[in-house]
């Protein structure tokens, strides 16, 4: 900054090519190198860099961190738990309909998955080159475009936190689109599909626009919705059972191939959000927790005798 001849406090920076790498306004606006040797004027990185302390516009070369890859996966598993609610809570009880959309299911988000990691840089293979994600600030740099001196207004979105941006909703449309390939071939195998296909043809763009608004959000909270919900959901699974008897929830969860389905996946998004949280950075204190997933369920199933409503006040 510099004091100006009227005394106004101004911001002064090359605003066009510059011969030397010099600074830049906001925190995303960055200099990218052009062939003569010269600076651009200030602006946003292209895709694949992001700017540095130095306000240069580097490649991003970082490899994706395990809390990274734990959020693609998390993202990967909303399509197929809403698959699988809405295959068991609209379709008939008809184990070859039922089996095989869950098997669609699995196979259309995994085939999306691997396919959009192996088009990713460097192509055909699973490793991720990425930028990593510093601040809350990073996903939505379009409200950080800065104002030099009230003057003008320099536009320096780019995707701070790639790919996690872009990848996710490149795998939402694959996803969409398996999704609509494979009922297709099981409509000709005898499955029932219509039903199922309708729900995700509206779930997949309500993730998409989730994705675009709150993505950020998500990124930071996703462990512990996803701990919320196995724990929730799992107290409402023995909450509807009639019998709210210890032995017959015993009984019931171990007879019902359903039944055991649904407590696994509650265990698993338990565990999901346990490895999320920790990271696994201290395995033996991790283990423990670990241990813990079926606690939640044993703990209703054990105390069901005094939370019974029609047992009250007996």
């Amino acid at each position: 900054m510099q004091l100006s001849a009227i005394g106004d406090l101004r911001y002064e920076y090359v605003s066009g090519v510059s011969t030397i790498l010099s600074a830049c306004p906001g925190i995303y606006c960055g200099r990218i190198k052009l062939p003569d040797g010269n600076w651009s004027s200030c602006g946003s990185c292209p895709r694949g860099f992001r700017r540095e302390s130095t306000f240069e516009c580097a490649p991003c070369d970082q490899e994706l961190s395990l809390y990274d890859w734990l959020y693609l996966g998390f993202m990967a598993l909303l399509p197929i738990l809403l698959h699988f609610s809405s295959i068991d809570s609209k379709l008939l009880r008809h184990s070859k309909t039922t089996i095989g959309l869950v098997i669609c299911a699995i196979l259309e988000v995994v085939i999306a998955g691997s396919i959009t990691l192996l088009i990713w840089d460097p192509i055909g293979s699973f490793k991720i080159h990425a930028c990593g994600v510093n601040d809350l600030s990073d996903w939505y740099p379009i409200f950080y475009n800065p104002h030099p001196n009230y003057e003008e207004t320099l536009h320096c979105a780019h995707e701070a936190v790639y790919p996690l941006y872009t990848i996710v909703l490149v795998f939402l449309a694959m996803a969409d689109g398996f999704m609509i390939l494979t009922r297709f071939i099981a409509y000709f195998l005898g499955i029932k599909v219509a039903k199922s296909i309708y729900s995700g043809l509206y779930f997949y763009p309500i993730l998409a626009l989730s994705h675009l608004t709150l993505g950020g959000i998500i990124y930071y909270v996703f462990p512990y919705i996803t701990i919320v919900t196995s724990v929730v959901s799992c107290a409402y699974h023995f909450a509807k059972r009639t019998n709210q008897g210890t032995i017959i929830l015993i009984l019931e969860s171990l007879k019902d191939w359903r039944n055991v389905g649904i407590i696994l996946c509650h265990w698993f998004l338990h565990a999901y959000g346990i490895i999320s949280i920790t990271q696994l950075e201290n395995l033996h204190r991790d283990l423990y927790l670990l241990v813990l997933v079926p606690v939640p369920a044993l703990l209703y199933v054990f105390t069901s005798h005094f939370t019974d409503p029609d047992k009250i006040g007996e």
